[in-house]
């Protein structure tokens, strides 16, 4: 790929941002992981340039700019595509780094003269790439490092001295192992020996850091399985997750290929990006259940225990509330037993036949696992962690068959949750006199269960004759 291929593939409103800095009379170089994604084929997910100017003379030039990260050299520019759409385009002063301090941020900046040493400071050659901007240059590509080589060959390689680079910064060592699962790139033999020697550094990155790049590694890999491999060969993940390491070596009945870890990161790679958490905690209470007898080995209970695991594990990683409910949910009931023999039997014999499941159970599943978007999302994780085991042979015929089950239930009138319920807290206060509490709590939970198993008592008369006869069977009303 020749510079000028490059710069066809450089949106207008980055040129744009250049051209200024250059009539300005200063540098503007690309930098970074779009050219990285350039060259690969990919389409980069933001540019960022690299320029001789100060944050002080790049605000004066840009009227549309933020200081987001001036500490650092670094000013956010607001610019404008042909079609007057925004984006924003970070502008960073040449810099060198020193004195790393918590595993992480430099102490001291200083800013540097040339595009050479910024590059010299950067982490991995396949970002130690720049293309000057400037149209009188021919846009030159710099590469000091030979990382357009390393991009060539799929090598992950540390700039200079490895065991320097993430001594700087400990997030080095995660992010190497993502960007070779994210390019299903071999990390060079150097580089990998150091991750190892520097966990020191990498065990006092914040956790907020590590969650974020596992995320990228699980959403942005072909497979995330090589990450998670590396991940757990280097002792990274021993620091973050090391739950997970509980499943290595961990033999499985006769039915299934792998250890418990290795199953456990294969189903992720037949996962949806939707269930890709769920995915790798599936099986994660199936170490601490394993029993074994005259039958063979077993994991009873391990969904009930693998849930608690994962709330544990994903509040440590300090995920958002409402991401650990669906997904322990999930883990929780992957495991449900669907008795789907009717579907086996002639068309004769199952004239009449209970189908399974009542609407009810369905209904209650649905609820259980978190609604109707969170139900097909368990089934996808029941296709995902089927697919993973070479030994089972995915019936597609027995999944037809609650999925049919669960379609016939959903396009029938249901109540999922108490919001759904005819009824409300202040009805149960009014026409009972009952202070307002736990056993108004009660009460709705109680006729929630009613109309789950019989929808068509979800109207408020009803609602009121069924929460009468639970008030004073439990002796919570004295008169009515």
């Amino acid at each position: 790929m020749t510079s000028i291929d490059f710069k066809n593939k450089i949106p207008d409103y980055v040129t744009k941002v250049a051209n200024r800095l250059i009539e300005n009379g200063y540098e503007a170089y690309l930098v970074g992981g779009s050219i990285r994604d350039i060259i690969t084929g990919k389409t980069p997910d933001d540019f960022d340039i690299a320029t001789n100017a100060y944050p002080e003379q790049i605000t004066k030039i840009f009227d549309k700019s933020i200081p987001t990260g001036a500490k650092f050299g670094t000013i956010t520019v607001i610019s404008e595509d042909a079609h007057g759409e925004k984006f924003d385009v970070e502008v960073t002063t040449y810099r060198s780094e020193a004195d790393y301090v918590g595993g992480r941020w430099p102490s001291r900046v200083e800013f540097a003269r040339s595009i050479d040493e910024d590059l010299s400071r950067r982490d991995f050659t396949i970002n130690a790439i720049a293309l000057n901007l400037d149209e009188s240059n021919n846009f030159q590509i710099v590469d000091p490092f030979n990382g357009l080589e390393d991009i060539n060959n799929k090598i992950i390689r540390a700039v200079g001295n490895p065991i320097d680079r993430f001594e700087e910064d400990g997030l080095r060592a995660v992010r190497a192992c993502r960007l070779a699962s994210q390019l299903n790139f071999t990390i060079e033999q150097a580089t990998f020996d150091a991750i190892k020697q520097t966990l020191h550094v990498t065990k006092l990155v914040s956790i907020e850091r590590f969650r974020d790049e596992l995320l990228k590694l699980l959403y942005k890999s072909p497979k995330p399985s090589v990450g998670l491999r590396l991940l757990k060969e280097s002792g990274i993940l021993q620091l973050f997750i090391p739950e997970l390491l509980e499943g290595v070596d961990v033999t499985q009945p006769e039915f299934h290929s792998n250890d418990v870890f290795e199953h456990s990161i294969l189903t992720v790679d037949e996962a949806e990006d939707s269930i890709k958490l769920a995915a790798l905690f599936h099986d994660i209470g199936k170490p601490r259940t394993i029993s074994k007898d005259e039958k063979g080995t077993h994991f009873y209970g391990h969904d009930i225990a693998g849930a608690e695991i994962t709330k544990e594990v994903m509040k440590r990683l300090k995920f958002p509330n409402i991401e650990i409910d669906r997904t322990v949910k999930l883990v929780r009931w992957h495991m449900f037993y669907y008795p789907s023999a009717d579907w086996r039997k002639s068309e004769e014999e199952a004239k009449g036949a209970e189908h399974g499941w009542t609407d009810g159970a369905i209904r209650r599943l649905i609820q259980n696992v978190g609604g109707e978007e969170a139900i097909d999302d368990l089934l996808k994780l029941r296709i995902a962690d089927q697919l993973s085991n070479k030994k089972y042979q995915f019936d597609q015929e027995e999944l037809d068959a609650i999925t049919r089950r669960i379609a016939d239930v959903r396009a029938k009138e249901m109540a999922l949750k108490i919001s759904d319920l005819d009824i409300t807290g202040n009805d149960l206060i009014e026409n009972f006199d009952i202070p307002a509490g736990p056993i108004v709590g009660q009460t709705l939970k109680f006729l929630l269960e009613k109309v789950i198993d019989e929808p068509g008592l979800n109207k408020k008369v009803d609602l009121l004759i069924l929460a009468k006869e639970y008030l004073t069977k439990n002796n919570f009303l004295t008169s009515h």
